[in-house]
């Protein structure tokens, strides 16, 4: 026997869900005499003004981890019937007169609110669509959780990564105004990067928003006129880049310096403050972007074939729970993990990167601490780096341009923790190229986790098609632009005389594993006899 289910009329459902704010509000009525019968409040203290705005006292737990209300919205006031002043208009230092649970009262007003679902009563998301050539068809990316934005969220996570934390930790203490508005006036990129087609395919770029670096120009409206909490997650600067390696480089005449590209730099001084006859060294004027992940979770899942239910149930399972909204909020398809960004340095004239006429050198480097800003002799991470700059100088003055992408994935994205612990295990043993990839294994369980898949998009952003000189030997790197429509012409890997001694190791072991190489042939016989410094060479 079967039954229709006949529609809810409108009436019906208004009249449902009035009933459920009702039952909500009372809850939070019950919930606050029960706090303030286990937590008899102490004798208010007035607080002196703030900028002129009176700061009232607050002694309910509403707001503590008592009173969690899973599925509700609560309006930023307390339900004692106190109206809290809104937090915008709160300048909340840490002052000695008022409690931690207090403070915490006047930042967080109403009930704690661990998730929300699409059919809710209110959650209206700010329309998106991912692809969209024009902005305002587009729509803004929203992950704030402002009493001005909270309903209107269409995206999940938080601005500037795993910065985020921070950012946190100075509402908490109390340095920083929840509600502070920045001001982006003068903040508008230096150069142009203009749309490319590949900004309305949504298939090639998903990983960042292509619109982040003009967001105060483009979607101005929503926040000028409707209030909404809209941040731009690229930022697009101009400078100079003073790197040791560069000067030895030019002093040698390897490098021409030629006044725009590459510039000697302004006199050193003395101890005692007079301009010193040493030779200053050189610089490179560059351009530069600073790139935020913003993940389209549906081509994210396309990107490595998996579906966007698994990638979003690995992240909710395997970040601890971090952002429950994975789960529950399938309708929102835009996620701000909290990862590390990217940086790309154009060498030469920005405008030539989608140009097709002009040659093109890239290097697409994987952060690595240890080697990058440190100097650590074990892998070819710097000399690579510093070497591919020197080509990008070059090729900008052969009238091309350069371009260095460097992505914040330390130690093959297993992290430096990891990393470190490899280095122990490989110096304990015998350090053979052998058993370079193993090591990696036995402790993180994969050799590599930087996936490259995501990588090409920043490529695609700036509108290039094709590379002319690519300063990499990573095979996956390679793959990966390839794949994505981008061909390279030429490869180079790392000239020999460049090799740390203790690096060889490494070098081999990738050689052998397929990553490209002009020079050099090796064999799984031949890793065998690559070996590294042991720790006992190390102390001398």
């Amino acid at each position: 026997m079967s039954t229709t289910q006949q529609p809810v009329s409108d009436a019906i459902l208004t009249q449902i869900l009035g009933r459920l704010d009702a039952l909500q509000v009372s809850q939070q009525a019950l919930q606050a005499k029960l706090d303030a019968l286990t937590n008899p409040p102490v004798s208010p203290v007035s607080s002196p003004p703030r900028n002129g705005i009176p700061i009232p006292q607050s002694h309910s737990r509403e707001g503590s981890l008592s009173g969690l209300a899973p599925t509700t919205i609560s309006p930023p006031s307390s339900v004692a019937g106190t109206q809290s002043p809104p937090i915008h208009a709160l300048n909340i230092d840490k002052d000695k007169q008022l409690s931690d649970k207090e403070r915490e009262k006047l930042l967080y007003p109403g009930r704690v609110l661990l998730t929300t679902y699409p059919d809710q009563h209110n959650i209206k998301p700010y329309p998106i669509q991912w692809g969209a050539a024009d902005p305002s068809v587009r729509g803004p990316v929203i992950c704030s959780r402002f009493p001005s934005s909270i309903k209107q969220r269409n995206a999940l996570g938080a601005h500037s990564g795993s910065y985020s934390i921070y950012r946190a930790l100075a509402i908490a203490m109390g340095t920083l105004t929840p509600s502070h508005k920045p001001d982006y006036s003068k903040t508008e990129p230096s150069v142009p990067i203009p749309p490319q087609p590949a900004w309305s395919d949504p298939t090639k770029i998903v990983s960042f928003d292509p619109w982040g670096h003009v967001v105060p120009q483009v979607f101005r409206r929503e926040l000028e006129d409707l209030g909404l909490d809209v941040r731009p997650s690229i930022a697009v600067t101009r400078g100079h880049l003073k790197l040791s390696e560069i000067d030895e480089v030019a002093r040698k005449g390897d490098l021409t310096v030629d006044g725009k590209i590459l510039i000697k730099s302004l006199p050193l001084r003395n101890v005692d403050g007079k301009e010193s006859t040493a030779d200053p060294g050189v610089e490179i004027a560059i351009n530069k972007a600073a790139v935020e992940p913003v993940w389209h979770l549906p081509g994210v899942a396309e990107r490595f074939g998996i579906s966007e239910s698994l990638l979003r149930r690995a992240l909710f399972e395997d970040t601890g729970g971090m952002y429950p909204e994975l789960i529950t909020r399938p309708d929102i398809k835009v996620f701000l993990p909290p990862i590390g960004n990217l940086t790309a340095y154009i060498f030469g004239n920005p405008a030539y990167l989608h140009d097709e006429t002009k040659e093109l050198t890239l290097r697409v480097h994987d952060e690595c601490n240890g080697s990058d800003v440190f100097g650590s002799d074990i892998c070819t991470c710097k000399p690579y780096l510093t070497y591919a700059i020197e080509e990008c100088v070059r090729c900008a003055q052969r009238g091309g341009v350069g371009l260095v992408v460097y992505f914040r994935k330390e130690g093959r994205a297993l992290g430096e923790v990891t990393k470190y612990l490899v280095y122990n295990l490989r110096k304990r043993g015998i350090d053979s190229a052998d058993k370079y990839f193993k090591a990696t294994e036995l402790i993180a369980g994969v050799k590599d986790m930087r996936f490259q898949a995501l990588m090409p998009d920043v490529l695609h952003w700036f509108g290039i098609k094709k590379i002319d000189n690519m300063v990499s030997m990573s095979d996956m790197k390679y793959n990966a632009i390839v794949q994505s429509g981008i061909p390279i012409l030429k490869r180079y890997d790392i000239p020999d005389h460049l090799l740390p001694p203790d690096s060889r190791v490494e070098i081999d072991a990738k050689i052998a594993a397929g990553y490209f190489s002009n020079a050099k042939v090796v064999t799984e016989a031949d890793l065998v006899k690559t070996v590294g410094r042991t720790w006992e060479e190390t102390e001398h």
